[in-house]
């Protein structure tokens, strides 16, 4: 059986991409190859770890400078993102699906509106390569349309090729220095004082349930994750309400993001 012009455009693409592991272009090379047999609409390649994300390279930005989403996302929403929490839970190796990890209520969460909707669209797959230590690399790809089950046979089929790929891209990856966002003018205390506040009066179970909560979680889900009972997660709700003086989720939010990247790090109360 000979080959076809698809086998011999992906085999090019591939020799093109090894050509490039040592080049700052290495992940917009792989990216434009997997756009040749699959429907992308938007792409970024980083590493979680115990720290905030780093991010070695996105999908080109239409106006000058960066992304202001995706800088606010490295700054702080990657902790509501269901892809950083799988690998933080149970790092894995593989190509998954957003229907994999997200939580019930996913569709209901600020990530999602303020975030998910606006850079992602619709539906988001992801190349995974857990490498021990807490740290994960991972190419995110996005589609403002659900992909198809035969798009994503096709990337599973592509799997091996791209996971070792980007293992070896590993030994080539450098970042520049980058200086740290500057702040608009009372953010830092406003953050400092968030911070101070949630140190000051939630248990540590209680940060649990929020996490869970904000990321989409319902509360049978958070139950069963916390291996409590759904009536205790619903308590630990209202007490976390009357403590930090919030009526919804939202106003919760945007007390938790402004207490930003230091959110998984808080000293807990007893």
């Amino acid at each position: 059986m000979g080959l076809s012009l698809q086998d011999l455009s992906w085999h090019q693409g591939i020799g093109q991409c090894i050509e490039h592991l040592d080049r700052p272009s290495f992940w917009r090379t792989l990216a434009t190859l997997l756009g040749d047999f699959v429907e992308v609409d938007s792409w970024v390649a980083l590493l979680f770890s115990h720290d905030k994300p780093l991010i070695f390279d996105q999908s080109p930005y239409a106006r000058e400078g960066v992304d202001p989403l995706v800088s606010e996302y490295a700054n702080g929403l990657y902790l509501l993102d269901p892809f950083y929490i799988a690998s933080r839970e149970q790092p894995l190796t593989g190509l998954v699906r957003l229907a994999d990890v997200a939580p019930e209520h996913f569709q209901q969460t600020d990530y999602y509106r303020l975030y998910f909707t606006h850079n992602v669209v619709a539906d988001e797959v992801q190349f995974n390569l857990a490498l021990g230590e807490g740290r994960t690399l991972c190419l995110s790809l996005g589609g403002a349309a659900r992909f198809s089950a035969q798009a994503f046979a096709l990337l599973e089929l592509m799997r091996p090729w791209l996971i070792g790929l980007m293992r070896q891209r590993l030994h080539f990856e450098r970042l520049p220095e980058r200086e740290p966002a500057k702040p608009a003018l009372g953010y830092a205390q406003g953050r400092d004082e968030a911070r101070r506040q949630l140190e000051s009066v939630l248990t540590a179970r209680e940060l649990d349930v929020v996490r869970l909560i904000l990321s989409g979680h319902s509360n049978k889900e958070a139950a069963a994750k916390l291996k409590l009972s759904a009536e205790t997660v619903k308590v630990h709700r209202r007490n976390v309400y009357r403590k930090l003086d919030v009526n919804s989720q939202s106003e919760l939010f945007s007390l938790l993001f402004l207490a930003g990247e230091d959110l998984g790090s808080l000293q807990r109360a007893p």
